[in-house]
C-alpha cells in the first residue's frame, strides 16, 4: 500500500496533514482516527481495505503529522476542519463513490460530518464510535463548568500516560498487551509505534499526539451530538466491540432505534477491536460499503 502525504492550511490558522493512495476509480474512503492516534497506525485494516477502495486519511488537530494549533478547538469545529481539509482535496478523485469510517472519536467527527453533508458520503461504516448519553454530555458540561475534570477517568489516564522512549523497539516493549493495546495483532502496534511516535530531541522517540491534548477531549464532549444524529441520512453501520465501553452499546441502541438509516453489529473484541482483528473488520467494513441497494 502506497501512500502519499497531503497538507491543507485550514480557516482556523493551522494545517492539517495526512495520506490518500493513488486515484485509481474505485470508491473514495474517507478515514478518521480515535483519540490520541493517528491514521497510518490503523495500516493492517487499511491496507486490506485498499483492496477496494482509493484512502484520504485524514490527523485532525494535534494528532499525527496534523499542528498542535493551540488550544483544542472542539469537537463539531474539528469535525468542520476535517471536512474542509477533504473538499479541498478530494477532487483529484473525480467523481466516484465516496465513503466515511472513523473509529472511537473519529467516529462521532464522522457523525458529525454525514449529519452536516447528508449527500457527500454514499454510506459509512463507525468502529466503536464514543457516542456520549445525555447524562454524560451533561455530566461533562457540568465537570468543565466547576473544574472537575480530575475526575474523568479516561482524562486522568491520558495524563499519566508515558511519552517518551529510548528507541521504537523499547516502546514496542513497553506497550505490548498493556492497557488500550492489549490484544493487538502484532502488525497493528508495529504500525502505532512506527507512525504515531516521532524523534524527539534529545535523540529517542515520543508521542505526536501530546498526553494534554487527549485530557482536552477526554474532558470535552461534542455539542448538539443527538440532534445530529438523529439528523444523519446516510445509511451506516455501526459496528461495536463485545468488550468495549458499555454507554458505546447502549448508545449504538438508542440511535438505531431513533433512526431508521442505523444498523449495529457487534465484533469480538474491545473498543480497538479493529486493531485486534484488522481482517474480520475489514470484512465486515467492505461488505456493507459495497453493498447494493
Amino acid at each position: 500500500m502506497i501512500l502519499y502525504p497531503w497538507s491543507h492550511t485550514t480557516s482556523a490558522g493551522f494545517t492539517l496533514r495526512g495520506w490518500h493512495s493513488a486515484p485509481t476509480g474505485r470508491p473514495l474512503l474517507h478515514f478518521l482516527h480515535g483519540n490520541g492516534f493517528c491514521g497510518r497506525a490503523y495500516e493492517p485494516l487499511l491496507r486490506l481495505l485498499a483492496a477496494d477502495f482509493d484512502l484520504w486519511l485524514c490527523d485532525v488537530q494535534g494528532h499525527g503529522d496534523s499542528d498542535h494549533g493551540g488550544l483544542f478547538l472542539g469537537w463539531n469545529r474539528t469535525a468542520e476542519l476535517a471536512l474542509e481539509a477533504f473538499q479541498a482535496g478530494r477532487g483529484r478523485f473525480g467523481g466516484v463513490p465516496r465513503h466515511a469510517c472513523g473509529h472511537s472519536f473519529g467516529g462521532v467527527l464522522s457523525c458529525l460530518i454525514l449529519a452536516g453533508e447528508p449527500t457527500l458520503f454514499q454510506r459509512a461504516v463507525l468502529l466503536d464510535p464514543v457516542l456520549f448519553g445525555r447524562a454524560m454530555i451533561g455530566v461533562l458540561g457540568i465537570s468543565e463548568f466547576f473544574g472537575l475534570q480530575r475526575f474523568n477517568t479516561l482524562a486522568r489516564q491520558a495524563a499519566g500516560r508515558r511519552r517518551h522512549w529510548p528507541d521504537r523497539a523499547t516502546a514496542y516493549a513497553c506497550l505490548h498487551g498493556r492497557g488500550v493495546f492489549r490484544g493487538w495483532s502484532d502488525a497493528a502496534l508495529h504500525a502505532y509505534v512506527q507512525h504515531a511516535l516521532k524523534a524527539a530531541a534529545d535523540g529517542g522517540i515520543e508521542l505526536k499526539c501530546r498526553p494534554s491534548r487527549e485530557v482536552e477531549i477526554f474532558n470535552s464532549c461534542p455539542r448538539r451530538l443527538w440532534s445530529a444524529l438523529a439528523g444523519v441520512r446516510t445509511p451506516t453501520l455501526l459496528l461495536n466491540g463485545r468488550h468495549s465501553f458499555s454507554f458505546v452499546a447502549r448508545s449504538a441502541a438508542r440511535w438505531c432505534a431513533m433512526n431508521s438509516r442505523i444498523t449495529v453489529h457487534t465484533l469480538p473484541g474491545g473498543h480497538c477491536f479493529m486493531q485486534e482483528r484488522p481482517e474480520e473488520s475489514a470484512e465486515r467494513v467492505a461488505g456493507f460499503l459495497l453493498r447494493r441497494g
